[in-house]
């Protein structure tokens, strides 16, 4: 499916801004690699959207470098971002955030 636009929402947004914060306790410039990295994951949606299994009612693309989860929908050609999880973290939790964005 071609898409035209890819959006991040502002839940998604601050998904990877508390992530770069906690990756950038870890060590000096990871917290910019990481999020240069979800970026990219997330800007490949132009190519790849729709070709993801769904979950919780909407498509989910695991990241490349980090253990993440990039949950998005699509509508009219457009993929919209709405959570960028943790796979680490409970899997209730995660289901709960997807849904209720």
């Amino acid at each position: 499916m071609k898409i035209f636009e890819v959006l991040v929402t502002e839940d998604s947004l601050n998904d990877l801004e508390l992530s770069r914060a906690f990756y950038e306790k870890q060590a000096i410039e990871l917290g910019n690699y990481f999020y240069d990295s979800l970026i990219t994951d997330i800007e490949s949606l132009h190519f790849y959207a729709g070709i993801h299994m769904k979950e919780y009612g909407a498509y989910k693309m695991l990241a490349k470098r980090f253990p993440y989860v990039v949950y998005y929908d699509i509508s009219d050609y457009v993929a919209t971002v709405i959570a960028v999880l943790d796979q680490r973290k409970d899997p209730i939790t995660n289901y709960e955030t997807v849904v209720s964005r």
